[in-house]
């Protein structure tokens, strides 16, 4: 059920809106003069929470502003407070308010998972829904930090980390093996039950049971001693050694359980909210978050945003423990306990600990995140230094706002990927960032590929009316005129460019900038009449260092995607080119012939002995392999 109030002649008409608000559980949704949503939140009671922005004297700027920009506010009754908190947060995450706290909508968290319905299991890392047969130890916070746990557990418990198709293929030990870091499973050189010795300890490890590992490993050692097994024995004995390093190490707590600790901070609009992830006692690893939000945005406010979207997200969120650790406690969080332990299926506790050891976890959670703002706050300063920099080296009335550089990049024409990298005075602006597989031109061109580029960026960014204040070409004239025809025909000449020409040597600090100013595209024929003369700034300038930081990011983004385009097309089979060959016709072929290579030396005639092959099929597909008559 849903009513909305639309604005009078004279802006937002709150007393009338408020007459026919309900008193129930809900969300409201706030639109500015252009229709968009830029609040989004929910109450218990709709009527009283409106109301509240509408009073006289507001608690903070940041509301003061936020009301000043409403003029329609829609409301969507739910049945219960919990139903509006998991509505709010699917909102949030979708319109991206510009009011609410938003955090970075990440990939799913990692995972170690073990293939325990195998005769020989394998470790490895994954990321992903959990369908797979096994077993999942985690989630852990980051990439490192599984890959870091499994590199520990290869060195104590050789399970092996390799892929099934890999495994599967060995007709003797790989390296592995002899560096002492796997059992070599695959070519039978340990039996089942002992390598399920292996897989029983490391699994203890992985839930946390480490002193339960370790009394199995002494019972071991102590009966391979009694038997006169001494290298066996010494085996264990280092094993024993190893898990106990990695206890005083991780081990943060005797007690077992799942706890994470959240701690937020605000230093100078700088907002961070630190997440540390405790499994079976063992410390994880740590991982900061940043959100977008207001520059007046509390401490509180941060983490009651971020409990609900980072568990409680419109994509099923992240994995619930049974307990959550706050420095803050939040108005809301008896309500977002039970819903988070609804969504669990038993009870989860949200609480603020006042002594003891979970106290000194947390006191550790906020010294990181107050240190991880402090940190940001100091790299956006250092960030806005060279945003100012670049004003005066190129002589701008203000300071721009918005940079875009152009690169491309190629293996001798090959898979020609341009990139576009966007920054603007708080760093780069990934969710701008675009790459453009360039198509019809002459192989190794690079001003064909440099105009193929900016003419499709520019034809869909003058609709939005996105433009960047300086435009970066990573070349010098010749690319940079093939950018200035391409922005005179769409008639966006205002736009400053820049060209970045690598010095002698290609030594980074000697870049040569080339410049064509806002305004002053091709004047004349050829256009480079109308560039400014070429100049170098000082080695130790910081604009030179935003200028690199951008150019080295708009290369990687370049290259990686250059790589990424040529490994695909090379393991493309060109039977995949022929039209009318589905999938199942082309399994047929090279399960008929065993293999490409014979498939390409197969007449007509034997290519219609296919069930599914027609003769003008096998014309084409013949003639794929024979193009010159061969």
């Amino acid at each position: 059920m849903s009513d909305e109030h639309t604005s009078t002649a004279d802006g937002f008409d709150a007393q009338a809106f408020l007459k026919t608000v309900s008193e129930g559980p809900g969300i409201y949704r706030m639109f500015d003069d252009t229709d968009t949503v830029i609040y989004v939140g929910k109450a218990r009671n709709l009527k009283k929470r409106l109301a509240s922005y509408f009073r006289r004297n507001l608690p903070d700027a940041k509301t003061r502003v936020l009301v000043s920009h409403i003029r329609r506010i829609e409301t969507t009754l739910t049945n219960t407070e919990t139903e509006a908190l998991l509505l709010e947060s699917n909102l949030i995450k979708s319109l991206k308010p510009r009011y609410n706290i938003i955090y970075r909508d990440d990939k799913s968290y990692p995972w170690i998972y073990l293939s325990s319905h195998q005769p020989f299991p394998r470790l490895g890392f994954y990321r992903g829904a959990r369908r797979e047969q096994g077993r999942f130890f985690g989630p852990y916070p980051s990439s490192a930090s599984v890959r870091e746990t499994l590199r520990l557990l290869q060195k104590i418990f050789p399970v092996r980390q390799c892929e099934d198709s890999f495994y599967r293929n060995r007709s003797r030990p790989c390296l592995q093996h002899q560096i002492k870091r796997c059992t070599a499973p695959c070519v039978g050189l340990i039996s089942e039950a002992d390598y399920a010795e292996d897989v029983r300890m490391a699994t203890l490890f992985l839930e946390g049971k480490s002193d339960a590992a370790i009394r199995m490993l002494v019972s071991r050692m102590e009966a391979a001693a009694e038997a006169r097994a001494y290298e066996q024995a010494a085996v264990l004995r280092d094993q024993i050694a190893a898990l106990r390093r990695v206890q005083e190490t991780q081990y943060i707590d005797s007690r077992q359980g799942d706890v994470d600790v959240l701690a937020a901070a605000a230093v100078g609009g700088v907002g961070c909210v630190q997440l540390f992830t405790i499994r079976g006692g063992r410390n994880l690893g740590n991982r900061a978050y940043f959100p977008s939000h207001g520059r007046d945005t509390s401490a509180v406010e941060l983490l009651d945003a971020f409990v609900v979207q980072h568990y409680l997200g419109e994509r099923g969120g992240a994995f619930i423990p049974d307990e959550i650790l706050l420095s803050h406690a939040g108005e809301d969080s008896e309500l977002v306990a039970a819903a988070l332990s609804e969504r669990k299926g038993r009870k989860v506790r949200l609480r603020v600990p006042r002594r003891g050891e979970r106290r000194q976890w947390l006191g550790l959670a906020l010294r990181n995140a107050e240190h991880a703002a402090t940190s940001r706050l100091n790299s956006r300063a250092t960030l806005m230094q060279r945003f100012l920099a670049l004003q005066d080296a190129l002589g701008l009335e203000e300071m721009p706002q918005r940079l875009e550089c152009f690169d491309i990049s190629h293996t001798m024409g090959e898979a020609t990927v341009a990139s576009c990298v966007v920054f603007d005075p708080n760093g780069p602006l990934k969710s701008d960032y675009r790459r453009y597989n360039i198509r019809d031109i002459t192989p190794g061109d690079d001003y064909a590929a440099m105009r193929q580029a900016l003419t499709r960026r520019f034809r869909k960014g003058a609709a939005e009316g996105k433009l960047p204040d300086v435009l970066f070409i990573d070349g010098g004239k010749g690319q940079l005129n093939a950018a200035r025809e391409v922005l005179d025909e769409l008639q966006l000449g205002e736009v400053l460019t820049v060209g970045v020409a690598k010095g002698p040597g290609r030594k980074p600090g000697l870049e040569t900038l080339h410049l064509v100013p806002a305004g002053e595209g091709d004047a004349e024929e050829g256009g480079l009449s109308t560039f400014r003369a070429p100049f170098i700034l000082p080695p130790d300038s910081p604009a030179l260092h935003l200028v690199q930081q951008v150019r080295d990011e708009a290369h990687r983004f370049a290259i990686t995607g250059h790589r990424q385009r040529r490994q695909k097309a090379r393991n493309r089979s060109p039977l995949e080119d022929i039209p009318g060959l589905g999938p199942k016709r082309r399994q047929a072929l090279l399960r008929q012939f065993g293999g490409l290579q014979e498939v390409s030396r197969a007449g007509i005639e034997d290519l219609c002995r296919i069930d599914g092959i027609s003769r003008q099929l096998a014309e084409r597909i013949y003639d794929t392999f024979h193009a010159d008559g061969t």
